[in-house]
């Protein structure tokens, strides 16, 4: 036992330190009522567990198929103890990046949706709950002529979406239709079209829970349908940032991706970490913008405006929750490197461990959004250091 007493001090000292944050830290209020919030409206966490699941198993599907029930053998869980666990010093490489992504998503687009952007692809045309009437007289009447240009991006990315699966699945049987060159060329464009409508669903999604997390700081309800028109409707206010994104997210990361196929494009891959970086890095230095445009109706100049002025009235708050998110995500994404490395070819464990992670990181993500729009709504409102909790 007290061979064993070295090994026990690291974790003590961590749980410690982590104790020792969480209860001290100046943007504890806000963090302390995310958890309620989520707490009250559970989809707030189980979206993001959800959609994460879901792009697990058509992964695991589609590119890890079982060749036989061998496997699956569930006796990959229980032999546990035998697994080779590589150090902190092993893995740690792999994770401050998607670490720094998930901080960003937090601001932006916090949730990966595809294949269930196709399901969201055909409600949308079939104008499911008045969605798609909402969309587009909110266009309309924010844009006036060039709302029609931006439904039609809308549209035809959604299209693009619907084919995505059926091209991917049909393609090696059109081996004799075209050339592999010319068939990867289609697939590869029909993949960076389909792109703008999955992005712009997982925004829309993180609009809609953060007006489902803004009713629990009003304490107010809200029928369902309304709610989601109503998202609907400041989405189109947020469009605005997000077709920013969305151009540059093309240009410097999509862009040169695709052009790969149609033409030789030495190390392309070779600056993607540093294309991803650049993406997040943008993203958080105006990471009240999209919050900003759901909560108000102004236009794009005045949301950077209030960025501006909200960076220099709460640099200290942000910065603290910063922090926070990077610690979190970083801590859930080096588990899941270590596990994953633990893990091998272990299907059955993979699987196991994947659902656990969706569960881990939906509900840490749910927690983070929901605390985020209590922050930010608390420095508006110039009540950050109120002791006093939110009242459902």
């Amino acid at each position: 036992m007290l061979l064993n007493l070295p090994r026990v001090h690291p974790l003590l000292s961590l749980c410690g330190g982590y104790a020792l944050l969480m209860l001290f830290n100046p943007v504890r209020r806000a963090l302390l009522d995310g958890f309620r919030c989520i707490g009250r409206y559970p989809r707030v966490w189980l979206t993001f567990t959800f959609l994460a699941f879901a792009y697990f198993v058509f992964q695991f599907v589609a590119f890890t198929p079982a060749r036989n029930w061998a496997n699956l053998d569930v006796n990959q869980v229980i032999s546990l103890p035998t697994w080779y666990w590589p150090r902190l010093v092993e893995v740690w490489s792999e994770t401050p990046l998607p670490a720094l992504e998930g901080v960003a998503g937090i601001f932006d687009n916090a949730t990966t949706t595809y294949p269930l952007s196709v399901v969201a692809a055909v409600l949308m045309i079939i104008n499911w709950r008045g969605l798609h009437g909402a969309l587009f007289q909110a266009l309309q009447k924010r844009y006036r002529f060039l709302g029609y240009l931006i439904y039609l991006v809308l549209l035809l990315s959604a299209l693009a979406s619907l084919l995505k699966p059926i091209v991917f699945w049909r393609l090696p049987a059109w081996s004799g239709l075209a050339s592999e060159t010319g068939l990867l060329q289609i697939s590869a464009t029909v993949d960076a079209v389909a792109f703008i409508f999955e992005y712009l669903l997982g925004v829309y999604i993180q609009v809609y829970l953060i007006t489902v997390c803004l009713a629990w700081v009003k304490g107010v309800s809200f029928e369902e349908g309304e709610l989601f028109r109503f998202a609907m409707r400041r989405f189109s206010y947020v469009l605005k940032w997000a077709g920013i994104i969305v151009f540059v997210s093309t240009l410097i990361v999509r862009l040169p991706l695709l052009l790969a196929y149609f033409t030789s494009i030495p190390g392309v891959l070779d600056y993607l970490p540093l294309e991803r970086a650049f993406m997040s890095g943008l993203i958080i230095a105006f990471c009240s913008i999209q919050i900003s445009l759901t909560l108000h109706n102004e236009t794009l100049r005045e949301a950077i405006r209030a960025h501006a002025q909200f960076i220099r009235q709460n640099p200290g708050h942000l910065g603290w929750f910063l922090i926070i998110c990077g610690i979190h995500f970083f801590f859930i994404m080096t588990c899941d490197s270590i596990v994953r490395s633990a893990i091998a070819d272990r299907l059955a464990a993979l699987f196991v461990w994947k659902l656990v992670f969706a569960f881990l990181r939906g509900l840490i993500t749910g927690w983070l959004l929901a605390s985020w729009v209590c922050l930010f709504r608390q420095c508006e409102a110039r009540r950050v250091d109120q002791e006093r909790w939110i009242q459902y």
